[in-house]
């Protein structure tokens, strides 16, 4: 089990979940290292920072910067490229923890 389906299997039986992301793709909100917990939600809305499937890849943490009833949530990293749509999302990003300090918080609304 790799650590996306790991992450995916704690978010379906807990709600919440823990995992490492990687890459420079979310710079400035997120560094590369980022230990990020994931909640579940009911809902997600443009701005939340999600762990999604896209075209059959797992994506760890991008934003959701659309919604569309038909097509559901189009992804995209910090610097503008889209992933593309989704009806797949496991989870949203609340904290991110780097050097043992908070980087990142959802804010209220998005929480």
């Amino acid at each position: 089990m790799n650590k996306f389906e790991r992450l995916k299997a704690e978010l379906e039986q807990t709600g919440k979940g823990k995992m490492k992301a990687f890459g420079s793709s979310m710079l400035p909100i997120l560094k590369s290292g980022t230990q990020l917990t994931f909640e579940k939600s009911s809902e997600y809305k443009i701005g939340d920072i999600v762990f999604c499937k896209v075209k059959g890849h797992y994506i760890d943490a991008h934003k959701i910067i659309k919604t569309d009833a038909h097509k559901g949530y189009l992804i995209a990293n910090n610097h503008g490229f889209e992933n593309g749509w989704t009806r797949n999302i496991y989870g949203r990003v609340i904290t991110g923890e780097y050097q043992q300090q908070i980087i990142y918080e959802a804010s209220s609304r998005n929480r």
